[in-house]
């Protein structure tokens, strides 16, 4: 893969970053700092075969957890076999127990995961984390690579890479597969949370609204967006 063309682009592309506020937030010692994306134009590359099987993977884990959450909320069959302990699933910080026989629309608990993974010595690809907390990223490598097709256009003509483009379509999907009747939008807390970039472009690429708490009234325990 020859990369010299995006390599020399790479100030370029950084100050593209920097120019459209692409930025994330992080709290150190109670205080809250922004700060810009980093792009590097070396890729980690991956191989169609190696991505192919680790698609199939995730896809599977992805389906357990989601019947996992089901049956913790539910019937607990995990917990009665003794599969998994009993203190382990109710002294868990994220545990609801409001949420307790809530099944939300087709059986989706976790509507986007995000599965650390990382590439051992010994080849062998290794899980560190299953964030199933509304996880937050894929809007840095969406805008990174349109900036570097801008940039480089030569260096996705002449090579075969994976396109990311479709993700917002697919997410946008998730939210309409999921709805039951009503708005889609994207929540955000605001603009100091450390996520609000990607909140704020997700809505734009998506073309639904970007909504705070307080745009939202509840009646008879049904949502409004005001």
């Amino acid at each position: 893969m020859n990369n010299l063309d995006l390599l020399d682009r790479t100030d370029t592309i950084n100050g593209l970053l920097a120019r459209y506020g692409v930025k994330f937030g992080i709290y150190k010692n109670g205080t809250f700092k922004e700060q810009l994306f980093p792009f590097d134009a070396i890729p980690r590359v991956i191989e169609k075969e190696e991505f192919a099987y680790l698609e199939r993977g995730l896809k599977q884990r992805v389906a357990a957890l989601n019947l996992f959450l089901k049956d913790i909320y539910n019937e607990k069959k995990i917990v009665k076999d003794g599969v998994v302990p009993e203190d382990f699933v109710y002294a868990a910080s994220g545990y609801l127990v409001p949420c307790e026989g809530v099944t939300p629309p087709k059986d989706v608990f976790s509507h986007i995961s995000g599965i650390d993974l990382v590439l051992g010595k010994d080849g062998v690809w290794y899980i560190l984390e299953d964030n199933l907390r509304v996880p937050s990223g894929a809007s840095y490598p969406m805008i990174a690579r349109e900036l570097c097709r801008r940039a480089s256009p030569r260096t996705f003509n002449e090579t075969a890479i994976e396109d990311n483009r479709n993700y917002a379509r697919l997410l946008k999907h998730t939210l309409d597969y999921v709805n039951t009747g009503g708005l889609s939008v994207v929540m955000t807390p605001g603009r100091y949370n450390a996520a609000y970039f990607e909140h704020s472009y997700l809505a734009e690429q998506m073309r639904v609204p970007l909504v705070t708490y307080s745009d939202l009234e509840v009646d008879n325990d049904y949502p409004y967006f005001k």
